[in-house]
């Protein structure tokens, strides 16, 4: 980028401030840059399959057919207890290797299974290579699937917060069930949700820190690698060990992140406050 600059700039910048401007615009860091895009997939993917199964498994739970509440309540209680750096390794490893196995009883024969039965896959034909792509979606999956149980409790709770003598009120005009949850009941709700979406936002986005245990490049990976000593047989040491530099970037732009999502989040709650009675106040 520096070779881009004309010669009064760079003579006028001297040659510290240009080394600074070679030395972070190059492809390596350019690079680096370009990976937030990960983070930011991973973020707002994650968040969208969170809500999703959240409101599926909050209203299942607070008024499904018992089954189903059962099973909304287990997924919402086991998952919750699950360490996320567990069910992020364990859940993409399990789906390919599952999706193998499926593929195997078709592709593979009778015999490459017997013989190959210690070796995975069992045949070359049923080996699932995924790109980059692929594992950021499965990590898009796996992120929605842990604090999905999150935002369901949430609801959930904020559900039964909902004053009951609104629904009753909703009951006299005629409204059918469905009209009063959709309506009256998801409506109001939202108000009570939010402060605890918002400390789920904060935590799933703090997770996405973990994209390069799925092999995806992204923003922690490229700071670990540029931060490392970088020795050169031509240049010698380039610099020594800058870690802690580069980590900082990180950690300025998680702040960013929480800061903007807490301004979001703010502006949401007025929005769905407005023209209510919140806990008996006044309408706003």
């Amino acid at each position: 980028m520096l070779d881009l600059l004309p010669q009064w700039v760079r003579d006028g910048i001297g040659d510290d401030a240009a080394f600074w401007i070679s030395y972070l615009t190059n492809g390596k860091h350019l690079s680096w840059y370009a990976s937030v895009q990960f983070t930011i997939v991973a973020a707002l993917a994650g968040g969208a399959v969170a809500l999703v199964l959240g409101l599926l498994a909050a209203a299942t739970r607070n008024g499904g057919p018992w089954p189903f509440r059962l099973v909304a309540t287990g997924y919402i209680n086991i998952v919750r207890g699950v360490p996320d750096v567990l069910f992020f390794l364990f859940f993409p490893l399990a789906f390919e290797q599952g999706v193998e196995w499926i593929w195997a009883r078709h592709v593979c024969d009778a015999g490459s299974l017997a013989l190959d039965s210690a070796v995975w896959p069992p045949c070359d034909a049923a080996n699932w290579q995924l790109d980059a792509g692929q594992y950021l979606a499965l990590a898009s999956l796996s992120l929605g699937i842990v604090y999905g149980a999150f935002a369901a409790n949430v609801i959930s709770g904020a559900l039964r917060a909902v004053p009951g003598g609104q629904l009753e009120a909703a009951r006299a005009f005629g409204l059918n069930r469905t009209q009063i949850f959709w309506r009256i009941h998801m409506r109001q709700m939202w108000v009570y949700a939010l402060p605890g979406l918002s400390n789920v936002w904060l935590l799933l986005i703090k997770a996405t820190s973990l994209l390069s245990l799925l092999q995806i490049v992204d923003f922690v990976t490229w700071a670990q690698r540029l931060g490392a000593a970088n020795f050169s047989r031509v240049a010698g040491l380039v610099h020594p060990d800058w870690r802690w530099q580069y980590y900082f970037v990180l950690l300025v732009f998680y702040i960013a992140a929480t800061f903007l999502s807490e301004k979001a989040f703010t502006a949401l709650g007025r929005r769905a406050s407005r023209g209510m009675s919140i806990a008996g106040g006044r309408a706003r």
